[in-house]
């Protein structure tokens, strides 16, 4: 298993909840902070879901924090209250004040994808480029819920008996195109971070339909996107690219929801080659 090889930090927002993170200091003189923001499902977390790409961004000179967004990880798990999309992006700025960083890039993946767009949306000045693999936020619910990916993580609740060690390894197996990048360390990693997630999280999830208000983000955007997706339909990439003014993008074959895992060096080399082309 790929060991985090920075301690784990808390930061207590003015809400009293905690947010678990790592810093990973650049390898060489700093050129920016790159923020990486995980997604949705069993077992989520932030160094889960990008372990195979920090080392490359350190090395290129960026600082990276990895976080784990509320309800997931180490971080707190509140059931008093809706996760919302602005309690998400309350979370990720409330982080970055913390920490004293004025302006990140952003690297979201599904859930975290739109959390970084509505940060973008609402903070613009906070955020100098978004870095988004199949972003959720810009399809109706009504659309996520008849992909099967989703389909298939609603049919056991989180915590049920039902949900067992193979239920979970099963579903991953959704999450990308070849099966065979699901193996037993990554079940066992993702088990073990599902014994201390409940079920609220996703009871109360409401991220909306922001495919409208792309025209609003002026910030340089990069997005990956796999053709064999089966959380978010791989046709949002058009949407992104019609909606926004400045966007580049990777549509990647035999790929699926896990473009920075499923693919690792090529989205590592791509998205450093993206942050060391822009205006500085």
């Amino acid at each position: 298993m790929a060991t985090n090889p920075a301690p784990a930090q808390f930061h207590t927002l003015a809400n009293g909840y905690t947010l678990q993170f790592t810093d990973h200091a650049a390898a060489s003189d700093e050129l920016g902070v790159v923020v990486f923001i995980h997604g949705s499902g069993p077992g989520a977390s932030g160094w889960s879901n990008f372990k195979h790409n920090v080392a490359h961004f350190q090395n290129a000179g960026y600082r990276c924090i990895v976080y784990d967004q509320w309800g997931y990880g180490q971080s707190d798990k509140p059931t008093d209250v809706d996760h919302t999309l602005e309690f998400f992006v309350g979370g990720l700025v409330g982080l970055l004040d913390g920490l004293g960083i004025e302006q990140a890039h952003l690297v979201g993946n599904s859930l975290g994808g739109a959390v970084a767009i509505g940060a973008a949306l609402a903070h613009p000045g906070r955020v100098a480029s978004l870095i988004l693999m199949a972003p959720g936020g810009i399809e109706s619910r009504e659309t996520y819920f008849a992909m099967p990916g989703i389909q298939a993580m609603v049919k056991y609740p989180m915590g049920s008996p039902e949900f067992t060690r193979d239920v979970l390894a099963k579903l991953l197996t959704q999450l990308v195109f070849d099966e065979r990048q699901v193996d037993e360390e990554l079940v066992s990693e993702r088990w073990a971070t599902l014994q201390t997630q409940n079920a609220h999280v996703l009871a109360t999830m409401q991220i909306p339909d922001l495919s409208p208000r792309l025209a609003e983000l002026t910030t340089p955007i990069l997005t990956f996107w796999g053709t064999d997706d089966r959380f978010c339909p791989a046709m949002g990439v058009w949407k992104v690219l019609s909606g926004a003014a400045n966007v580049q993008a990777e549509l990647v074959n035999r790929c699926g929801h896990w473009v920075m895992s499923e693919y690792p060096d090529l989205f590592n080399r791509r998205c450093v080659d993206f942050l060391s082309h822009l205006p500085r």
